[in-house]
């Protein structure tokens, strides 16, 4: 299954829950903001390689690392070079190899966005308890609605449990939050999950938590893959 993470806007920590994400349900993450790649990035050929036909999907796919990856290059003549038309093949080429895909995808309302949405079973949207990114948070609603991708869950990022009622009434979505932590910052830093830098940390419970609730969701449609 392809879970898609979007975000009305930039900032509000969305390649964080991607790759936190991806590690707790032992997901390959595929960076697919192509102008504004934000996830660890390793040697050997990456998305804009697979979208311009230079390289296959799946040797893309970097498994050395705390979390399967496939990164997207930083370079302006990378992103100019990749076809966005392909990205749904290569997210199926990817799921039908390892199962779960979490894709970070690009912020806001572009076509690339579109894309990325459009290929998934379902989404996550990110947002921050401001008025900018909520706003955004509700355009990015509406787009995943008019292309008919479910939105499984929105994260609230650096937020308390007191805010999750009116973000759930406004997006029509069950809230998880993830708290400010100097854990998460520090797992940042060292481009590990923040599970395995600070298990304890209340932002890993938050994580896990999240893993949980859109585990169902994976196994349903594995089910219904299978038949």
């Amino acid at each position: 299954m392809t879970l898609a993470v979007t975000a009305g806007k930039g900032g509000v920590g969305k390649s964080t829950v991607a790759y936190n994400l991806g590690a707790e349900l032992d997901a390959v993450v595929v960076d697919a903001d192509l102008g504004m790649a934000d996830l660890p990035a390793r040697r050997g050929p990456d998305l804009h390689d697979v979208l311009a036909g230079r390289a296959d999907a799946l040797e893309a796919v970097d498994e050395g690392g705390p979390v399967a990856l496939l990164p997207c290059g930083r370079s302006l003549a990378g992103a100019r070079a990749a076809d966005v038309t392909a990205l749904a093949g290569t997210l199926d080429t990817v799921s039908r190899h390892y199962g779960e895909v979490v894709v970070d995808c690009p912020a806001g309302l572009g076509s690339d966005a579109g894309v990325a949405l459009l290929a998934a079973e379902a989404c996550l949207l990110v947002t921050r308890p401001t008025e900018p990114a909520l706003a955004g948070a509700v355009q990015s609603r509406e787009l995943a609605r008019v292309l008919g991708t479910p939105l499984a869950r929105v994260v609230l990022n650096r937020a308390g449990e007191a805010a999750t009622r009116p973000v759930a009434d406004a997006l029509g979505a069950p809230v998880t939050t993830v708290p400010e932590s100097d854990a998460l910052a520090r797992a940042q830093r060292a481009g590990q999950p923040v599970g395995a830098v600070a298990p304890d940390s209340r932002a890993a419970s938050q994580f896990r938590a999240l893993a949980d609730s859109v585990g169902p969701l994976l196994d349903r449609h594995s089910s219904r893959s299978s038949v």
